[in-house]
């Protein structure tokens, strides 16, 4: 096995909503390595969010340690976990989340412009990342313009663009159609081989069958984590092309 590239120790986040504190999480300890594609399932309330914000550097756990690679990222500031965000994590959301008066390009090119980076090689490495996902000939598309699945490949595009070691997907699948959200898994699963750790969470079993380990929350706390042979998605109608990471 590779070295883990995330590490929680007896995590546990409370919130307090008036007078009630609420436990979503309740120590939960987890490795996950490098280059695994994950999902994470369960009802409504399970923790199942909580713990990706927190494996997202979106929140800071009350209690318990997080590694992030080789770097304890649980005590982190404000300012150092935005870094770190930008720096080692991607991220893709069930509402795309796109500017509908940009193109697609200009959609990518977002987290490199907040990195400080020169328009040109913006311009260069947003053109490349929508390449990679198959969409080389839609860089200058609205939102309008592209199907669901287009969209929710130039967010994949946008997650790649800062060449993160890490994806966390939030329903990826969400608002897309069985065909297309198998096209979208078939990009994961691509990108898991080419050498990124995929982590996503989803209430479908169906999709869940693509991931190689499928960790279920219950109330706060990892009710069961087992590991099986994945199912093979199909390739989108333009296949990425997608190297591997060195």
């Amino acid at each position: 096995m590779s070295q883990p590239i995330i590490r929680l120790e007896e995590i546990c986040k409370v919130y307090q909503m008036g007078d009630v504190e609420v436990h979503a999480l309740r120590g939960v300890t987890l490795c996950i390595e490098a280059q695994e594609l994950v999902a994470i399932m369960g009802a409504s309330g399970s923790g199942k969010s909580t713990l990706m914000n927190v494996i997202g550097c979106l929140d800071r756990p009350s209690s318990g340690r997080y590694f992030l690679g080789d770097r304890e990222v649980s005590r982190l500031g404000r300012n150092e976990l935005a870094e770190v965000r930008n720096r080692t994590l991607g991220f893709v959301f069930q509402s795309f989340n796109l500017l509908s008066r940009t193109s697609a390009l200009e959609n990518v090119e977002l987290p490199l412009i907040y990195a400080g980076m020169s328009a040109r090689e913006r311009r260069q490495r947003a053109a490349a990342a929508l390449t990679r996902v198959g969409l080389g000939s839609r860089l200058n598309h609205h939102p309008s313009q592209l199907s669901g699945g287009q969209q929710q490949r130039v967010a994949i595009a946008r997650a790649l663009v800062n060449e993160p070691s890490v994806i966390l997907a939030d329903e990826p699948t969400g608002n897309l159609d069985s065909k297309t959200s198998v096209e979208v898994m078939s990009i994961f699963q691509e990108l898991q081989r080419s050498g990124i750790t995929v982590v996503l969470v989803t209430h479908e079993p169906d999709i869940a069958a693509y991931a190689e380990r499928i960790l279920v929350m219950r109330d706060g706390q990892v009710q069961s984590d087992e590991r099986h042979r994945p199912a093979r998605a199909a390739a989108p109608e333009k296949a990425p092309v997608l190297e591997r990471r060195q």
